[in-house]
């Protein structure tokens, strides 16, 4: 059977990181498509992200790795990040990269709230912010944003989460996004929202809506 074929019936999706993946998959995997990150599709590609926005960035992301992906390839990507209001937004689109790329989140995360020391609640307001971006076989683009409102907490608190969870306290639920159970993160992050954003437009695409 030929690889096109084979990659009509999955969805690649543009990232290698695991624990971002494994969200990825949890939200996805009814879709009654096989999901797969573009490694696992033998795509192999280092994608500069130069846009100023994160759904430009999305794009940019699932575009290239269409332009790699076999005929027939429905391809997604997301650009996420953490943009603080305090610190006019930052770090924005630049979330992943932050002090640079291999610097331990626990440190990005202690920098941050130095930043904000001595900043009260009610100014240490931020959102974690999910653009996806879907290219359909025919070259088509679909596109939708989730987000999610909080605060940045004063110490790193749980361990179900990645990256910034353990700083962005969600004063409705008294936790952070790293302490949430992940059925309950699942359901309300800015990549859940986004995710299942996206997954109502590809049933209907699927459907031939």
């Amino acid at each position: 059977m030929p690889l096109w074929w084979y990659m009509k019936n999955k969805i690649i999706f543009a990232t290698n990181n695991a624990d971002k993946f494994k969200e990825i998959r949890e939200i996805m995997g009814d879709l009654g498509l096989d999901v797969v990150a573009m490694g696992e599709a033998g795509i192999v590609l280092d994608i500069e992200e130069t846009g100023k926005t994160f759904l430009e960035n999305a794009v940019l992301k699932a575009r290239a790795v269409h332009a790699l992906a076999p005929p027939g390839a429905l391809v997604l990507a997301d650009d996420s990040g953490l943009a603080i209001d305090y610190l006019d937004g930052e770090p924005g689109v630049y979330s992943a990269r932050y002090m640079g790329e291999q610097t331990p989140y626990s440190v990005k995360n202690q920098n941050l709230i130095d930043r904000l020391d001595g900043v009260p609640d009610d100014e240490r307001s931020a959102r974690f912010v999910c653009a996806i971006a879907a290219v359909l076989p025919d070259g088509r683009l679909l596109n939708c944003e989730g987000v999610m409102e909080g605060r940045i907490a004063y110490a790193e608190s749980g361990d179900n989460g990645f990256g910034y969870d353990p700083i962005f306290y969600l004063p409705e639920y008294g936790m952070t996004s790293a302490a949430l159970p992940r059925e309950k993160k699942n359901q309300i992050s800015h990549r859940a929202q986004a995710l299942y954003g996206m997954k109502r437009m590809l049933v209907d695409f699927l459907e031939g809506r």
